[in-house]
């Protein structure tokens, strides 16, 4: 793999990256407008790129309905797509990279056996390290697993500050390819925001805590870390988030202005009233002339 390098007439480059998992919630409009806002208003290139790599959980034809969402919403790629699905070669060939550098082993431990003898961490179960010097006998490979340790790995978030995890004792070894044969998002958005020259990534904080494995795997394969932007995500009566799993409904383009303006008036950008009587691009006008995410430091979640 081909170290790549921030293009020098691009100073910021943003993404977009749904799983076709269902179609859009307002959750997923206040992310999608959130990065697409930061990238305009430092006149930037802003991509969409689609995450269809877990294709057990792929909707048939969820792809699509978001991409005619985001247009309705006029939030248009400025380069082609890229699907996740049809990337599988340079995921592999990074893998091999990886291995080249011993920075990967072979797991044959299943989610049960995980769960029954790790301690709990921040995202679940720690993966104790029971394959990390071979797999026991008569047992198989089921997973790769990258091997991490405890210096802590920090990163400075424009909203949510300094930012420091120890992967080893918080996170554990993570898996790279999974059983199922299919890679793991860790190494794919890496992979995929290395390809695309991504300078900035502005997206949920529920994503926040993955950000240091996804550092340690761009230090190991000899990739440029990225600026990240954490916004608060969309939480309901509950406190859960937004998602198919929490029943988030769809939002549609019957009245896409007034979404629009709602999903404004959630990060915090307090639009004049005067914008319910403007057209979408309009509306996308003035949030990127007037773009504040200062006024979003520091929260992690509001609810809708």
């Amino acid at each position: 793999m081909k170290k790549r390098r921030f293009l020098p007439d691009a100073v910021y480059r943003g993404r977009f990256a749904p799983s076709p998992t269902g179609p859009l919630h307002f959750g997923s409009l206040v992310a999608a407008l959130g990065s697409y806002l930061d990238a305009k208003h430092h006149n930037g290139i802003w991509l969409v790129r689609m995450e269809d790599l877990d294709t057990p959980r792929c909707v048939p034809g969820a792809a699509d309905d978001i991409l005619r969402t985001l247009e309705v919403f006029g939030l248009h790629s400025d380069e082609p797509l890229i699907y996740q699905s049809r990337r599988t070669s340079a995921y592999e060939e990074a893998l091999h990279i990886l291995q080249a550098q011993s920075a990967v082993y072979p797991c044959c431990c299943t989610r049960r056996e995980i769960a029954d003898s790790a301690l709990h961490g921040i995202e679940g179960p720690i993966y104790p390290g029971t394959c990390r010097n071979g797999i026991p006998a008569g047992r198989e490979r089921r997973a790769w697993r990258v091997a991490t340790n405890n210096p802590a790995i920090e990163f400075d978030d424009i909203l949510q500050g300094r930012i420091s995890q120890r992967l080893e004792s918080e996170i554990g070894d993570f898996v790279v390819k999974r059983a199922d044969g299919l890679f793991a998002y860790q190494l794919a958005v890496v992979v995929d925001d290395a390809f695309q020259n991504i300078t900035h990534i502005v997206r949920g904080a529920d994503l926040l805590y993955s950000t240091p494995r996804q550092i340690h795997l761009q230090r190991l394969l000899g990739l440029t870390t990225p600026t990240y932007m954490h916004l608060p995500i969309a939480v309901n009566a509950q406190g859960e988030k937004l998602s198919k799993q929490t029943l988030a409904p769809a939002i549609t383009g019957d009245d896409a202005l007034t979404t629009l303006i709602a999903a404004l008036t959630f990060l915090r950008q307090q639009p004049p009233g005067d914008l319910r009587g403007a057209t979408i691009e309009q509306v996308l006008q003035w949030g990127t002339a007037n773009w504040q995410p200062e006024r979003l430091k520091n929260f992690r979640q509001f609810p809708v």
